[in-house]
């Protein structure tokens, strides 16, 4: 039995992700409208009412668009540390208490087949965390919305068999784009985003043998592309004489109006013709 996942949005205007493992089915977030969210799924092939659980990473806007009203729809769980909720609770509505399941950052919980752990990230909310799945020997791990890779971060992602890493802005990009100056030091900041140049300098460290895909994850739709945060990443790790012999690895595409295809963790390469061979 593998871990499966599939990004269905990523981005400032929404975030969602679904994580599978045998009939557990978790969501990540639900930073989109639940009409949306509710064609995503059926896209995918996922009955909405068959989600298990939602997970959520900090109370922003575009990661609880739309929480409250999917909870409501399907009487789902959902779990998150005591200051996100009390952050978020006005503005996801009246819900069933026995809906929402306070956690602790640290927490080590299990779904059915899947073993999940929150640990913290530096953004500016109030309790902000990102998650790594596991099940059985195989790990997959999603940081976004972080404004460095701090080394507790480093620690417990280090060995995904797939990580999901935020790309948001190119810096260039940001410094003369049309934001007001106050909402550039913010993104710039510890507590903002990480850049193409931060993903890639933290993949450094974090690509191992084990490593078969990386997905770049919230790309800003003002200050970055997907090719140019793809390029980035790639140079600094060729510069970087990063080594896996002959296995090759992928950068993957995320997006903010469609989801990302099915990737299973027990599948060694998705798409040949645009592995990356860092050597």
């Amino acid at each position: 039995m593998n871990i499966r996942f599939s990004i269905l949005s990523s981005g400032s205007t929404g975030n969602a992700t679904i994580i599978e493992g045998g009939s557990c089915r978790l969501l990540l977030d639900v930073g989109v409208s639940v009409k949306r969210l509710e064609q995503l799924l059926v896209q995918q092939g996922i009955p909405p009412a068959t989600i298990t659980g939602i997970l959520v990473t900090h109370e922003h806007s575009d990661h609880i668009k739309g929480l409250g009203s999917f909870m409501r729809k399907y009487k789902v769980p959902v779990y998150a540390n005591k200051k996100t909720w009390n952050a978020l609770a006005s503005i996801v509505g009246e819900i069933p208490e026995d809906s929402v399941n306070m956690i602790k950052t640290g927490d080590k919980l299990t779904f059915e087949q899947i073993q999940v752990e929150s640990f913290p990230i530096s953004h500016d909310a109030a309790e902000p965390v990102a998650y790594n799945f596991q099940l059985n020997n195989q790990k997959l791990s999603i940081v976004t919305d972080t404004g460095y890779m701090s080394p507790i971060i480093r620690e417990k992602i280090r060995d995904a068999d797939v990580l999901v890493i935020e790309a948001n802005h190119d810096i260039q990009m940001l410094r003369v784009g049309s934001y007001p100056w106050n909402v550039k030091r913010r993104i710039l900041s510890d507590v903002g985003h990480l850049s193409n140049e931060a993903a890639g300098e933290a993949l450094c460290e974090l690509i191992s043998t084990k490593t078969k895909r990386v997905y770049l994850a919230h790309l800003s739709q003002q200050h970055n592309m997907l090719e140019l945060a793809k390029l980035t990443v790639h140079n600094i790790l060729y510069e970087n004489q990063i080594v896996l012999g002959s296995r090759p690895i992928e950068l993957k595409d995320t997006y903010p109006n469609r989801a990302t295809a099915w990737d299973d963790l027990g599948t060694e390469i998705l798409s040949q013709n645009i592995a990356q061979k860092f050597v």
